[in-house]
C-alpha cells in the first residue's frame, strides 16, 4: 500500500534542480549568513563577504548559461504547465540583480565607515539586514523565472515583504517607519487585486499556465470578466514596477529608507518588474493572430506608459530632496521601460523576416544595463554627500565642484546621462528604444518619449547648477576614497557604454533577446532544449 501511494508522488529529478543553479546560490547565500552568525557571532564584515561571494557566485552560473542558451521549462510533472522557467531572459536578469546585489553591499560597508550617528549602529543589525536584502533579491529572480500565475504570486511577494523590512529597518527613524508603513498599507491591496484576478483567471480557463491562458484566450477571444481578472493581476507587477497610479509608495520610501536600500528598490525592483511584465505580454500574445487585438493591448500598455514618465518627471520638478526627486525620476525611467513592452510586432520587411526577433528584449537589456550605471552613480554621489554632511537636500550640492570636484564630475555625468544627452550612455539607450518605438509603428510614443526627455532635463540640470554656479561658501567635503573610486568607475562606464561600446551593446543585447523572444513561444508543458 505504501509502495503504491509513493509511486504516485511525483518529485523533481536531479537534472531538473540542477538547471536552478542561480536560485539555490542566492538561497544558499542566505543559510551561509545565518550559519556564520551562529558561529562567528554578529560580525558584520563577514555578512558582508559572504553577501559579495554569494552574489558573483550567482552571477557567476548566470554568465556560465550564457554561453549554452537553452530553454528549459520544468518543476511540475510534465502533463502540467512548468513553475519555473530557465532561458537566456531569466539568466541575464538574475545576473543584473546579482551583480547589483554586490554593488549595493559594497555600498552599505563603505557606509558602515561613516561617523554619522545611526550609520555605525546598524553593524549589530547586519545580519538581519542581509537576510532581509538577499531574500528580496531571491524573490526578484524568481519574478523573471516563471509562467505561472501561483508562482507569480509567490514571487511578488517573495520580493515585497523583505522590502518592506528593509525600508522601515532603522526601527527609531520616524520616516523611516511611516514609508515602511505606506509601503506595506500599499503593497497588501495591491496584493489582494492580484490575487483576485488569478483566482478569476484560474476559475475561468482552469489552468495556472500563462501559455496555455494565452492560447485560450487566441482561440475563444477575451469575456469582459476575464479582461477586468487580466487587469487585476498586472496591478501587482504594476506596483513592483512604480507604475502610475501604482506609484504612490515610491517616492516616501525612496525619501525615508537608508540611502543602500533606496538605491536597490530604484533599479532591481524595476529591473525584476520590468522582466516579468515582459514575460507575462510575450507570453500572453505569443498565440494571438490577430492585428486588432495586438493593436488594442500595444495600445493600452502605450498609454500606460506615457502616464507613468509623465507624472514621474513632472513630479519631479518641485523636490528638493534629492532621493525623492530621484525617485520620481525612476519612475519616469519605469516608463520608458514600459514602452518596450508595447512592441507586441515587427514589422515584416521581407516575407522571409524573423518575426521571433523582437526588438522589446533588445531595447530593455540595453537601457537596465545603462540604467543600473546612472542610477548606482547618482545613487552613490549623494550617499557621499550624506554620510560627509548628514544632508540629502538640493543645498548640500550647493558649490560641490570646488568642494569636490571628482564628485561634481561623476554626478553631472550621471544626471545628464539619465536626460539622454550625448555621448553617454543613457543617449544610446533611449535611441535604441526610440528606433524600436519607430519600427513598431508607435510614432506617437516616440513623441511622448522625446518630449519627456526634454522636461526632464529641467530638474538635472537644477542639481547641476547648484553644483557649479550656487557656491555658499561650505568647506570642502571629505568622503571616503573607496566611495569615490566606486562612483568613478560608474562614470567611466557611462562614457564607454555611449561611446566605444555602443556597438558591442547593441549587438550582445540582440543576440540574446532573438533567443529569449523565440523561446518565449515554445510549448510550456514540456521539457525543451534549444542548442
Amino acid at each position: 500500500m505504501t509502495s503504491a501511494v509513493l509511486s504516485t508522488i511525483w518529485m523533481p529529478s536531479a537534472e531538473e534542480l540542477a538547471r536552478l543553479g542561480p536560485l539555490w546560490c542566492i538561497a544558499a547565500t542566505i543559510v551561509a549568513i545565518l550559519l556564520g552568525a551562529l558561529i562567528g557571532g554578529r560580525n558584520w564584515r563577514l555578512c558582508g563577504i559572504l553577501a559579495v561571494t554569494g552574489g558573483l557566485l550567482t552571477a557567476w552560473l548566470c554568465y556560465r548559461n550564457f554561453a549554452h542558451p537553452t530553454t528549459w521549462a520544468g518543476l511540475t510533472p510534465k502533463s502540467e504547465g512548468p513553475m519555473l522557467v530557465v532561458d537566456p531572459f531569466s539568466n541575464f536578469f538574475i545576473f543584473l540583480i546579482s551583480l547589483f546585489l554586490v554593488l549595493i553591499t559594497g555600498m552599505w560597508c563603505v557606509g558602515q565607515s561613516s561617523d554619522l550617528t545611526g550609520l555605525r549602529t546598524q553593524r549589530k543589525d547586519a545580519v538581519e539586514f542581509f537576510v532581509l536584502f538577499i531574500g528580496s533579491a531571491f524573490g526578484m529572480a524568481l519574478m523573471v523565472s516563471t509562467t505561472n500565475l501561483l508562482m507569480i504570486i509567490l514571487a511578488v511577494e517573495s520580493a515585497s515583504l523583505p522590502s518592506y523590512g528593509l525600508a522601515g529597518f532603522r526601527k527609531k527613524h520616524r520616516p523611516a517607519a511611516e514609508a515602511s508603513l505606506k509601503y506595506i498599507l500599499f503593497g497588501a491591496v495591491t496584493s489582494a487585486i492580484m490575487i483576485y484576478g488569478a483566482s478569476l483567471l484560474y476559475g475561468s480557463f482552469h489552468t495556472l499556465d500563462l501559455a496555455t491562458i494565452g492560447e485560450r484566450i487566441a482561440l475563444e477571444g477575451v469575456s469582459l470578466l476575464q479582461g477586468v481578472a487580466i487587469f487585476a493581476f498586472l496591478v501587482g507587477v504594476g506596483f513592483k514596477v512604480s507604475a502610475v497610479p501604482f506609484h504612490f509608495w515610491a517616492p516616501d520610501v525612496f525619501e525615508g529608507a537608508t540611502i543602500e536600500v533606496t538605491t536597490w528598490l530604484s533599479v532591481a525592483s524595476k529591473a525584476a518588474g520590468i522582466g516579468l511584465m515582459l514575460r507575462i505580454v510575450s507570453v500572453l500574445t505569443a498565440s494571438l493572430n490577430s492585428p486588432e487585438a495586438l493593436r488594442n493591448i500595444s495600445l493600452a500598455i502605450a498609454i500606460l506608459a506615457a502616464l507613468t514618465c509623465t507624472v514621474g518627471n513632472f513630479s519631479a520638478f518641485r523636490q528638493t530632496n534629492l532621493k525623492r526627486l530621484l525617485g520620481f525620476s525612476s519612475i519616469a525611467h519605469a516608463g520608458y521601460m514600459l514602452m518596450a513592452a508595447a512592441i507586441l510586432w515587427v514589422p515584416a520587411a521581407s516575407p522571409d523576416a524573423d518575426v521571433a526577433a523582437n526588438p522589446a528584449f533588445s531595447a530593455v537589456i540595453a537601457y537596465m544595463v545603462v540604467y543600473l550605471l546612472m542610477n548606482l552613480g547618482a545613487f552613490g554621489c549623494v550617499a557621499l554627500v550624506y554620510w560627509a554632511t548628514g544632508k540629502e537636500t538640493l543645498d548640500a550640492f550647493n558649490g560641490l565642484g570646488r568642494r569636490a570636484p571628482l564628485l561634481a564630475v561623476v554626478m553631472a555625468v550621471c544626471l545628464f546621462s539619465l536626460v539622454g544627452l550625448p555621448p553617454f550612455g543613457g543617449f544610446i539607450a533611449k535611441w535604441y528604444l526610440l528606433l524600436a518605438l519607430f519600427d513598431a509603428k508607435l510614432i506617437w510614443l516616440v513623441f511622448v518619449a522625446v518630449f519627456n526627455t526634454l522636461i526632464s532635463l529641467y530638474y538635472y540640470a537644477r542639481i547641476a547648477y547648484a553644483m557649479y554656479f550656487t557656491d555658499d561658501g561650505q568647506p570642502t567635503l571629505h568622503t571616503a576614497p573607496l566611495g569615490q573610486v566606486s562612483v568613478a568607475i560608474c562614470a567611466v562606464g557611462i562614457l564607454l557604454t555611449g561611446t566605444f561600446a555602443a556597438g558591442r551593446l547593441k549587438s550582445f543585447s540582440d543576440a540574446r533577446s532573438r533567443d529569449a523572444y523565440a523561446q518565449q513561444q515554445t510549448p510550456r508543458n514540456v521539457i525543451a532544449e534549444k542548442p
